[in-house]
């Protein structure tokens, strides 16, 4: 494994959170990028939206062979998400790093209270 062992780990265990729970993989990348990487935050963020597109394109691939996607329902939220997406990446440059950590935070604090009820 050489001196890449860390990254590997991380890599699985997002891979492994995006199979399972159909998402979330860059919940696991993030906070691991941050600890191991030698990343400033901008890139980091962005590292991890690159990352993460690969390993959801397999997740996406692996539901498809198992007739586990429906194209009908997904496909409001792919043109909301793509646009969403597009303004995102538009906006990131604009918004302070303290904010972006900030977002982040309050969006999984949301997400996980929203799981648990």
């Amino acid at each position: 494994m050489g001196k890449h062992w860390p990254a590997r780990i991380a890599g699985a265990a997002a891979g492994l959170a995006n199979g399972l729970f159909g998402g979330g993989g860059g919940m696991v990348f993030l906070p691991i990028l941050s600890r191991w990487g030698s990343l400033s935050q901008r890139k980091l963020y962005a590292t991890c939206v690159g990352v993460i597109f690969p390993v959801c394109l397999v997740s996406a691939a692996v539901y498809l062979l198992r007739g586990e996607f429906s194209l009908p329902a997904a496909l409001p939220y792919l043109a909301g998400g793509l646009a969403g997406g597009w303004i995102g990446g538009k906006l990131y440059g604009k918004v302070s790093t303290t904010w972006l950590k900030w977002l982040f935070a309050g969006f999984l604090f949301y997400a996980g209270v929203k799981y648990l009820l």
